[in-house]
């Protein structure tokens, strides 16, 4: 794992995952590794309730009822939906949720304007046809039919992002459970095996883009991931993603409390004027979600690490705050010069500790961009 820029799931927590399967003696639903009970258990943790002999990590953060109705969805024939805004971990759940079930969290389509058919079904490769025609070794499958084949979870990233031709193929295969190959004369039916299901992401802010048809929508149960605004919950995933991060670099390198709460606030502040705010210039382009505190914090300790003194400062802090916010000139700096002065700077008089240094920053960052 040591040599993967980014390992699945199901090899990340291999082991895990094994001692799991070991322990395991409740019912499965078709060829799953895990019975739901132990697929709920990996993703949200051992309790000491659990009574197992070893603490099972968490790993998503969220309401258990999403987790819950998510495993009881794949148990059935209908796909899952997890709809919400960016950034709230709708595809870390996907991966965990195959891993968990099938040990293979990487048969996945991206959809974007420029997916086709092709990438949900199978294509042809084409030395091959020349060379001998097509049959079933020449075809290429698509990850959603070499998850028919298997059994497996197919995994559909961005959904709404796609055209509505592939969205009505993808009605096919929910519905019928099988891919026609019409190019063959014989062996021309993919039949999906018991275990197969598909679980989609779509985002909140791309209603409109292309909308899904109603008969999509009867196919996939939808499960909402809303944006955490608990600050407790919302520290312990920035601080749990921050711990992976220092890991996976070998930094040796320690992240105050009150930094983290720093950072915490900043957002809840920003959040809280994006929705008071009258008009769309009056807000960040950013969704100010918890991915994008992991991004400022990550940027921050980086710089910190590798051009600063090994130390994290509320300096660095702010600066890749608004490195990392101010993605439209002038505005977005407006927005946050706006926020330093009226709400940082009379916290820094009142408050003291890391506030004044993180003005500053801020101050600083917003002059060089400027």
């Amino acid at each position: 794992m040591s040599d993967l820029l980014r390992a699945p799931a199901e090899i990340k927590y291999a082991e895990e995952l094994d001692w799991l399967e070991s322990v395991d003696d409740g019912p499965k639903p078709f060829s799953w590794r895990l019975s739901p009970k132990m697929v709920r258990l990996f993703v949200l943790g051992s309790e000491r309730a659990d009574g197992l002999d070893r603490e099972i990590s968490q790993k998503w953060f969220g309401d258990r009822s999403f987790v819950e109705r998510s495993i009881v969805t794949l148990a059935s024939d209908r796909g899952l939906l997890l709809i919400g805004d960016p950034g709230t971990g709708k595809s870390w759940l996907a991966e965990l949720l195959s891993a968990a079930i099938c040990r293979n969290s990487t048969l996945v389509v991206q959809g974007t304007a420029g997916t086709t058919e092709d990438h949900i079904k199978y294509s042809w490769n084409v030395s091959m046809v020349i060379a001998k025609g097509q049959s079933r070794e020449s075809m290429i499958p698509s990850p959603i039919m070499t998850a028919m084949e298997s059994g497996a979870i197919g995994r559909f990233e961005e959904l709404t992002r796609s055209t509505s031709d592939v969205q009505d193929a993808l009605i096919s295969i929910l519905s019928e459970k099988y891919i026609s190959v019409p190019e063959l004369d014989s062996d021309n039916i993919v039949f999906a095996k018991p275990g197969f299901s598909v679980i989609a992401t779509a985002n909140s802010r791309d209603r409109g883009v292309n909308d899904l048809s109603s008969a999509l929508k009867r196919r996939f149960n939808f499960v909402r991931i809303p944006v955490v605004t608990n600050k407790k919950s919302e520290a312990e995933i920035v601080r749990f993603r921050t711990e992976e991060l220092l890991r996976r670099h070998r930094i040796e390198l320690d992240v105050p409390p009150t930094l983290l709460d720093v950072l915490l606030q900043s957002f809840a502040d920003l959040r809280a004027s994006a929705a008071a705010a009258g008009s769309d210039d009056e807000k960040l382009e950013s969704a100010l979600s918890t991915a994008e505190q992991i991004g400022v914090l990550e940027d921050a300790i980086l710089h910190s690490n590798f051009f600063g003194e090994r130390a994290l400062t509320a300096h660095a802090l702010a600066s890749s705050l608004v490195g990392s916010l101010a993605r439209r000139e002038p505005e977005d700096l407006a927005i946050l010069n706006k926020y330093l002065h009226g709400v940082v700077e009379p916290r820094s008089k009142e408050e003291g500790g890391s506030w004044p240094e993180f003005l500053e920053g801020g101050r600083d960052a917003i002059a060089t961009l400027s």
